[in-house]
């Protein structure tokens, strides 16, 4: 992701308003992360995933039974230990 300082944005607002068209960018302030900026489009594209996203909790039990039926595949038995 692009970044710039906020006094970087202010001169130069039109170019970073045409760059977030094409992806975020990082607005800093005091070397510290302050803002991004981004499209309507990008911006209306998260707010949808956000609203897709479910709490665990409130899955459906068919869901829950499935999780709790799967095996983990061989190949990744090493990760158990990073659980430990």
């Amino acid at each position: 992701m692009p970044r710039t300082t906020a006094m970087e944005f202010q001169r130069k607002f039109g170019e970073f308003q045409h760059q977030a068209q094409r992806e975020p960018v990082e607005i800093t302030r005091h070397g510290r992360r302050e803002f991004v900026l981004l499209s309507a489009a990008h911006y209306d594209w998260l707010l949808a995933a956000a609203k897709r996203m479910h709490r665990t909790e409130d899955a459906q039990a068919i869901v829950i039974e499935a999780v709790e039926r799967a095996e983990m595949d061989p190949d990744h038995e090493a990760l158990d230990e990073l659980l430990k």
